[in-house]
């Protein structure tokens, strides 16, 4: 193993479906999961096929009412490829004896491959080689090239080739209750000599989708021409071939499939449009090197490289993983992201937990884009800026003014949060109230106002972002409400992060009262639109004002709020994760940690016996911390003074250590915040917690929720922490600050980023620092580090010594 490379021995039918997510291929416009081209769904393959916002809506009657899902649709499978020796079974991995089995992603060049090495129930002996590849360098097209070796026989193989729509969502055991039957049968069809196409529709969005698959078959390198018969039945066609096979001589099969949809431009039908692209694509090796080429550049864009005090395995180890992480972010949101209307899924387009949904986790990627390739940030953003006007009408429908983004959203903007969850545990369904986390328009803004901050993009911010940073502002005012006793604004009926604590114990309403996190959040945001207002061209700020009716006394609520928003603290300076935080029981974890281990989903085990995570000080992941992960000491003072409440730094490890103890980590993304809020006061603990938070999709640590689909803010949240935590990276007043706090462990790191469309390359050790501007089309950047503040002209370098 290195560490470009993830490799699996051995076939474990328990943990295939970790493999076949983590061996996912993609490229931004569409994935497809790692399973054996062979295989179905079937309780240990899961194939599955999507589309970067693919998504149709359905109704199931549960509980007794109807439920609404829109969901990312399992589009077909094109890998389907089987094949049997003479008038034997098809082939099973599972019915043969298997002599040798290797699994390797090849993360350099984007390729999966498998060889497995058999042998039947009549004694004969075959070696098989796959290889895939899902395009980098053309979006629409993928193949897979098959190599079969016949060690000691001969005799007549068939082979069947397919592109099967008959396929549904069922990738979510909880889910399957639901209605999963998203696809309806077009039409099929043959393409020349040696293609055919499958075109099926979602049943309510209209979406329509064209499968081309292009078979074509060499006997000792040999292109050979058997006859090809064609299986049509609705939503699935296929090819078969039978083929004499020699001991001794390579059989190779080549599939070259096309993908396209109507929501595709510059094309008149999905379908043409496929079978044209089959007919013009080149062959393997063609799409390989192009492949390996799309690849390299992006890496040059986004490898880090780090040297480690550890043995020699663990460096590769890790930056394996950090690799890994990388490329699921990047097969998730690549530069053919850029054309398309879509947000980021919190669990990538690998699979169908949280029905492909947006949620907050932007928070944990886009700091990772935003230095490397922040066009693709930018594409990102608008998604949301597409979806203005639906925010708009949900604040009304809430009573509110503005704009009020859902917590999870799908192709409209429309909130998609799901009414009722499932306990698997206690088999019941249950309200769900996570909708009520008016938090991530917090996020939505933070992430508007880094994207300035890095790009330096004013024309973005004037034409895509001015617009939301107000109406959300304009929301949270709305929202606020004033209380006279204590002369401060509070935050009412919300939900925090933490998701374990929904309500009051025994309140007849779902929703808790001032929100650390939230409170703290408003400020910062009615803060900075009130920056944003100083900012913008006069002539451009004028004619916002005069569109979004945004009259002066509105901007001076916006400065009071600000000002006076209520904080609830206990304990000594511990800041309450909300209101009435203090009077809820301590919680015995020592006994249910023995009982259930980490007992990472506490409010799941405590709801199966009867209770609820509401009476307890105990939470599902970061809430008050995230306000230490969002922001620095300095920051964090500032907001504190304009509120009027004191601040003593030694505040922050005094919170860190309190709630660090009373969280189940729950959610990946909570070890990601916990190494970073431990970074600067505790290095070694720090850098313990970025390796547990390394391990938690490769070792699916949340038992099972892997197979579903990554984790992708977990992912980029690792790799961000290097980039930005350890190497200690903020932008303050037009210049990057850099300040490196490396762990022990780690020696040195070396990356390349992307500021005010300067490319720079960092190189840190616990002694130096050393920053070389490679090209600054924009002209000089400022790099501040201690107390010096230098200017990087084209080809500059310096070197700095670090007091690490």
């Amino acid at each position: 193993m290195t560490h470009w490379n993830l490799v699996y021995e051995g076939f474990d039918p328990a943990r295939e479906g970790l493999r076949e997510a983590l061996c996912t291929l993609g490229n931004g416009y569409f994935a497809t999961r790692g399973a054996a081209p062979e295989s179905a769904a079937d309780g240990v393959h899961y194939p599955g096929t999507y589309l970067a916002g693919g998504y149709n809506r359905l109704s199931t009657e549960i509980a007794g009412r109807v439920v609404e899902n829109e969901d990312l649709v399992n589009l077909p499978n094109w890998l389907s490829l089987g094949f049997r020796i003479g008038e034997d079974e098809w082939f099973d991995l599972r019915k043969v004896e298997t002599l040798a089995c290797r699994q390797e992603l090849d993360l350099k060049a984007g390729l999966l491959s498998r060889t497995v090495r058999f042998r039947d129930a009549r004694g004969r002996r075959t070696t098989l080689v796959q290889r895939r590849l899902v395009s980098m360098a053309h979006p629409h097209l993928a193949a897979l090239e098959t190599t079969w070796l016949a060690e000691n026989w001969s005799g007549p193989m068939d082979i069947r080739s397919a592109l099967d729509g008959r396929v549904v969502n069922g990738g979510v055991p909880r889910y399957r209750n639901l209605n999963g039957t998203h696809l309806v049968p077009v039409a099929t069809g043959r393409v020349g000599q040696n293609g055919i196409c499958l075109k099926v529709q979602t049943s309510q969005s209209e979406l329509r989708i064209a499968e081309a698959a292009r078979l074509r078959l060499f006997v000792a390198e040999q292109g050979v021409e058997p006859p090809l018969r064609v299986v049509e039945e609705p939503g699935f066609i296929a090819h078969h071939a039978r083929v004499e096979v020699a001991q001794g001589q390579p059989l190779r099969a080549e599939k070259v499939i096309a993908l396209f949809t109507s929501r595709d431009r510059a094309i008149a039908d999905c379908a043409l449009a496929a079978c044209d692209a089959i007919g013009t694509a080149g062959d393997v090796d063609v799409l390989r090197h192009g492949q390996a080429l799309a690849w390299q550049r992006l890496w040059d864009r986004f490898d880090v490289e780090l040297e480690l005090a550890s043995p020699a395995t663990t460096p590769n180890h890790t930056s394996l993983i950090l690799h890994l992480h990388v490329f699921h972010l990047l097969q998730t949101t690549s530069p053919h992201t850029i054309d398309l209307d879509v947000g980021v899924p919190s669990r990538g387009w690998h699979g169908e937990a949280y029905r492909g949904h947006i949620f907050w986790d932007e928070l944990f990627i886009f700091p990772l884009l935003n230095l490397r390739i922040p066009d693709i940030t930018r594409s990102l953003l608008k998604y949301r800026q597409r979806r203005l006007d639906a925010a708009r009408r949900a604040a009304r429908a809430a009573g509110c003014q503005g704009a009020m983004f859902p917590w999870q959203s799908g192709s409209d903007g429309r909130e998609e949060t799901q009414v009722v969850h499932l306990n698997p545990q206690s088999g019941r369904w249950l309200p769900d109230h996570s909708h009520l986390q008016r938090h991530v328009n917090a996020a939505i803004v933070y992430n508007l106002w880094q994207f300035y901050q890095v790009s330096g993009d004013l024309e973005f911010l004037c034409y895509h972002g001015s617009e939301i940073i107000l109406e959300i502002a304009r929301f949270w005012a709305s929202l606020a409400t004033f209380n006279k006793p204590l002369g401060r604004y509070e935050i009412r009926g919300v939900m925090g992060p933490d998701e374990y604590h929904d309500a009051y114990p025994g309140a007849d309403e779902p929703g808790l009262n001032n929100n650390a996190y939230t409170n703290l959040m408003v400020v910062w945001g009615l803060w900075r639109a009130l920056d944003l207002l100083q900012i913008l061209p006069a002539e451009h700020g004028a004619r916002l004002r005069q569109k979004l009716a945004l009259e002066d006394d509105e901007i001076r609520r916006w400065e009071d709020i600000s000002r006076k928003m209520r904080l609830v603290f206990h304990d000594d300076g511990i800041l309450s994760q909300f209101e009435g935080y203090a009077d809820l029981k301590e919680f015995d974890w020592d006994t249910y940690r023995a009982r259930h281990g980490l007992a990472m989903r506490l409010d799941r085990i405590l709801e199966a016996e009867g209770d609820t995570p509401n009476r307890y000080r105990a939470s599902k992941q970061a809430d008050v911390l995230m306000l230490f992960y969002l922001f620095t000491a300095e920051e964090l003072r500032q907001l504190f003074e304009r509120l009027g409440y004191p601040f003593d730094p030694a505040m922050i490890p005094r919170n860190v250590e309190y709630y660090l103890r009373r969280t189940s980590n729950g959610s990946t993304l909570s070890q990601v915040v916990n190494a970073w809020v431990l970074a600067r006061s505790d290095r070694a603990r720090s850098w313990d917690l970025f390796t547990q938070a390394l391990q938690s999709d490769v070792a699916d640590l949340q038992g099972g929720t892997t197979p579903e689909g990554i984790h992708l803010g977990a992912m980029a949240g690792t790799v961000d922490l290097i980039q930005r935590c350890y190497l200690g990276l903020e932008l303050r007043h037009e210049i990057l600050w850099v300040n490196p706090q490396l762990p022990h462990e780690l020696k040195r790191l070396r990356l390349r980023l992307r500021y005010r469309q300067a490319s720079i390359c960092l190189d840190a050790t616990h002694d130096s620092l050393r920053i070389r501007a490679v090209h600054c089309p924009a002209g000089p950047v400022r790099i501040g580090f201690g107390e010096r503040i230098s200017e990087l002209h084209e080809t500059d370098e310096i070197e700095l010594q670090s007091h690490a």
